[in-house]
């Protein structure tokens, strides 16, 4: 049986342990550390929170413990609502987002707390996103038209129209379904991963758009596209409920049509 093992700067060590003396409601999280200025292996730290005195989100915890134990921990967070996804993040085994994600829904005993999988880390949980956003960009994410554009009005849409695009407009960008599909870790230099795919399905369903057909050559690839294998991991682990695996479905089906036409 062949034995495989990692090189020796990626082996996660064990880290510090902070203790929280007179917790009435201890609860330990274990969060992933590494530094690119040290020159050390990544280590895992864990923290005793009271959560007698922290808010219910693991987002609330993680800045109890950056504010009040550790100010070295580096992470991204914004919004706090669900809708700018800078704080993704694996939580308890599944890609989240740590403002949306309840403690009392992580299972009982330690939380352990990883940066994005499959994504190079910038430090501690906060991943390099440039190449994920530099696919966003290659499906030119804006509104294209050839007709000109109206004088007295803007571009119209019916009701039924602009409800195609229920299920696609929501998605924030989090990257939490792209770094969790095993397609996209071994193919990510090429595949667009479901994230970018159900972007580009949202301009192809809208009514406004007259480019479909050069959106559609441009996804008819064996790469870009077609490494979709249906594995429905982004379509489960989506913290706004959205499903990608459907968008990049629907794109199959209008190439097909196409030809077939």
């Amino acid at each position: 049986m062949a034995e495989f093992t990692l090189p020796k700067n990626s082996r996660i060590n064990p880290g510090k342990h902070f203790k929280a003396e007179g917790a009435k409601k201890p609860r330990t999280f274990r969060i992933y550390r590494w530094s690119p200025d040290d020159g050390e292996n990544p280590r895992m730290d864990s923290y005793e929170v009271d959560l007698a005195s922290c808010g219910p989100m693991v987002l609330d915890a993680l800045l109890k413990i950056k504010n009040e134990i550790d100010p070295t921990l580096t992470l991204r967070r914004s919004c706090r609502e669900g809708i700018c996804g800078s704080c993704a993040m694996n939580i308890d085994g599944t890609n989240t987002l740590a403002c949306t994600r309840a403690i009392e829904d992580c299972r009982g005993g330690e939380v352990a707390i990883y940066p994005l999988p499959h994504m190079p880390v910038v430090k501690d949980l906060v991943p390099d996103l440039t190449h994920f956003y530099a696919q966003f960009a290659s499906i030119k994410p804006w509104l294209r038209t050839q007709s000109p554009a109206p004088s007295d009005a803007e571009r119209l849409q019916s009701p039924e129209e602009r409800k195609k695009l229920d299920g696609l407009y929501e998605c924030i960008l989090c990257a939490c379904c792209s770094t969790s599909c095993p397609s996209y870790w071994w193919n990510g230099d090429k595949y667009l991963g479901p994230a970018i795919l159900l972007q580009a399905y949202r301009w192809i369903a809208d009514s406004r758009d007259e480019d479909t057909g050069s959106r559609l050559d441009d996804l008819e690839d064996p790469f870009k596209l077609y490494r979709c294998h249906t594995i429905m991991n982004c379509t489960r682990t989506c913290p706004k409920g959205l499903n990608p695996a459907k968008a990049i479905a629907e794109i199959k089906k209008l190439i097909v049509e196409r030809h077939s036409a």
